[in-house]
């Protein structure tokens, strides 16, 4: 575990304070709304509950490890830990998770079980993104649903409430979930013209286009 005042530890803080501060800048969230966390070692940093994220600083860094047990910060945890702690339990891959109240993303969780496959950057989620079943905020009832929606899954959403995603970095979580928002407003937009369907993507199409993701970007090394 890293030391209190660690550079490792401060470093990640500030890069998890920066991605939070970026939720409210892109409009993801409004005011004290979402959350975010990374895992360092055995830790857990995480936002805390009811701060607004501009007045963040070094010395407010809260951290909990696996169990939610509080290992430093005098502040308390974001009400929320309890998806975060599960999803760390059951999403190996996860070393970062932000969760937002997005706009779009929150409108078609009131309308629909799955996201349609408007786009092909649905492959790079896993597949058709799930929408969790309504649990109030803060519960074990939301942490579990959102577990069955992320099966498979980078990302998901809860309905009537927000996005969750996962990454390998805190930038791989946001990007994912900036990814979701952007489709959700994408489909909205397109079924609000009268008289006409979205075109959707099948699963054939998906598996394709995920594949062809494995190899995407500059090689190692570029």
């Amino acid at each position: 575990m890293p030391k209190v005042n660690s550079p490792e530890r401060a470093a990640a803080w500030a890069e998890l304070v920066a991605v939070a501060r970026r939720t409210v800048t892109d409009g993801l969230v409004v005011g004290t709304s979402g959350n975010v966390s990374v895992r360092v070692g055995d830790e857990i940093l995480v936002t805390p509950t009811g701060v607004p994220y501009d007045e963040l600083g070094p010395d407010d860094l809260t951290a909990v490890d696996p169990d939610g047990n509080r290992t430093a910060g005098r502040l308390r945890p974001t009400s929320e830990l309890p998806m975060h702690l599960t999803l760390y339990a059951k999403a190996p891959g996860a070393r970062a998770v932000v969760h937002t109240h997005a706009v779009h993303a929150t409108a078609v969780s009131t309308l629909v079980d799955t996201v349609p496959a408007i786009h092909y950057m649905t492959a790079a989620l896993g597949g058709p993104v799930r929408v969790a079943p309504y649990a109030r905020y803060g519960s074990a009832e939301l942490a579990v649903h959102m577990a069955r929606a992320l099966r498979d899954r980078s990302a998901c959403l809860l309905r009537n409430h927000g996005t969750m995603a996962y990454g390998a970095t805190l930038a791989q979580a946001y990007e994912r979930t900036a990814q979701l928002e952007w489709m959700c407003r994408v489909w909205l937009a397109a079924r609000s013209v009268p008289g006409l369907e979205p075109s959707l993507l099948d699963a054939a199409e998906l598996a394709g286009v995920a594949e062809q993701l494995r190899g995407y970007g500059q090689p190692p090394g570029v």
